[in-house]
């Protein structure tokens, strides 16, 4: 009986380094966009929401008003 050889080298993805390329070219494009979109929600969540209304003491104004 005869055994018939299967050759796996050319799908197999240490021994093609064009597919292993390609694989890790499309890795390091999702990391790049997934570190783009995180960091563009991280400065829409903490971004600047208008001027407060803060209390100033009359008496550190450029014109104090003392008592």
């Amino acid at each position: 009986m005869q055994q018939e050889v299967i050759d796996n080298t050319h799908k197999d993805f240490g021994h093609n380094w064009v597919s292993s390329s390609r694989f890790i070219w499309f890795c390091q494009v999702f990391v790049i966009l997934a570190f783009v979109l995180g960091g563009c929600y991280g400065l829409y969540t903490h971004r600047y929401k208008g001027k407060p209304d803060v209390k100033v003491p009359e008496n550190t104004l450029y014109n104090p008003k003392y008592k």
